[in-house]
């Protein structure tokens, strides 16, 4: 599985998608935290906090991360090397483990720049080091969990087409419903009495609990356990070429 996943990596940095979806995240964020007039601002807000970052990233990863998905299966399927891949001596769910953790991995290396920001708001606060550790870090823990959540969903997404471009629209489909649609439908009437379940079902609401500083294992449990979902759903999809 080792191999797989180095294989996988190599893949990504061997072509400009890796670094594109890097420079594009970074891009994004900075341009929003430090150069856009609009409240997320860090210069205008007048605190010392990065809190616009955890807010604007999910939905930068919400497109970004489809994007590094889309050929996890799909390249594979529509190249015929599916076929040689499943010959390999590896389990299927090693498989698709791989892809995950080689999309994580990805995921990880887009978050490490923006240490930066963390590092120029510490200083530009009064005194400077006036920003709030505990919960910065909190919020970093959240955010890979969301990224995670983001890669299981866009490889399911890859698995179910040969075809990149409806492999990537259906990630974001999925990953937005998973982000939002469940917010979205406990607010309407006809599922009044089902709103509080339908909250604990979304991403955003563990994310922004998450987001707050605090670590509850009622929030890491749901992410692990929609990542173990997505990527179960996976194995099937792809074992089922041998049925």
């Amino acid at each position: 599985m080792y191999a797989l996943l180095k294989k996988e990596i190599k893949s990504f940095l061997s072509s400009l998608i890796g670094y594109v979806v890097i420079v594009v995240f970074l891009l994004v964020l900075g341009l929003f935290m430090w150069v856009f007039s609009v409240d997320s601002n860090v210069l205008h807000n007048g605190y010392a906090n990065i809190n616009p970052l955890f807010e604007i990233a999910p939905w930068v990863f919400l497109f970004l991360i489809p994007a590094i998905t889309m050929r996890s299966f799909a390249e594979e399927r529509k190249s015929g090397t599916i076929e040689l891949l499943l010959t390999r001596p590896l389990l299927d769910i090693q498989i698709v483990f791989a892809k995950f953790l080689a999309g994580l991995i990805l995921v990880m290396f887009s978050l490490l720049p923006t240490l930066v920001y963390y590092y120029s708001v510490n200083q530009l606060g009064s005194p400077p080091g006036n920003i709030d550790t505990g919960g910065m870090w909190g919020s970093y823990i959240g955010l890979l969990f969301l990224g995670g959540a983001f890669v299981a969903i866009g490889i399911f997404a890859s698995a179910l087409s040969d075809n990149q471009i409806i492999s990537f629209v259906m990630a974001v489909a999925f990953c937005a419903f998973c982000y939002i649609g469940f917010d979205n439908l406990s607010s309407l009437d006809f599922f009044n009495k089902a709103d509080t379940f339908l909250l604990s079902m979304s991403i955003n609401t563990h994310y922004v609990s998450m987001s707050r500083g605090v670590i509850d294992t009622r929030d890491m449990l749901y992410f692990i356990s929609l990542i173990g979902i997505f990527l179960f759903a996976t194995r099937t999809v792809v074992e089922s070429r041998k049925w």
